[in-house]
């Protein structure tokens, strides 16, 4: 499995970075030839599903994923946390996402940590080392896009 981290600083308050980073429609709207629909009911909690559909046409797979923990910022707790399960047949893994206040450098108000351990079956093992600077530069601009950086 490869496995990345990424690490974005953002002036978004805690909050609000949180609701853009969990919002799994809008990972479609920044990821190339991808499509995000989630296939349980709102509220995002422990438990919700949803499929990113990646590809053209008949040559595309689904990416069926689902939310495992769920514990956003709340009074008390300044900080949010969850961890995606992919249960597909080409992508297996997780994905973990961690929301902190933050104020280094000055001017930024919040601090997300993506970390993913994904296995894409029918890339050989040894191929590893070339998947996960492949993954971080893709998520790495999803999540840009997604914070608005």
């Amino acid at each position: 499995m490869a496995f990345f981290q990424i690490e974005r600083a953002s002036r978004l308050p805690v909050d609000e970075a949180w609701r853009r980073v969990t919002e799994w429609a809008r990972h479609g709207d920044h990821a190339p030839l991808t499509s995000v629909v989630v296939t349980t009911p709102p509220p995002t909690r422990a438990g919700t599903s949803f499929v990113a559909r990646t590809g053209v046409g008949p040559i595309a797979f689904d990416d069926p994923m689902e939310v495992v923990r769920w514990d956003p910022p709340a009074a008390g707790r300044p900080h949010g946390s969850c961890r995606v399960v992919k249960r597909g047949t080409v992508i297996t893994g997780w994905a973990e996402i961690e929301v902190h206040p933050h104020t280094t450098p000055p001017g930024t108000a919040s601090k997300v940590i993506w970390r993913e351990e994904l296995r894409m079956r029918w890339v050989p093992r040894p191929l590893d080392g070339l998947t996960a600077p492949a993954a971080r530069l893709f998520f790495g601009r999803t999540l840009s896009a997604l914070l608005g950086e």
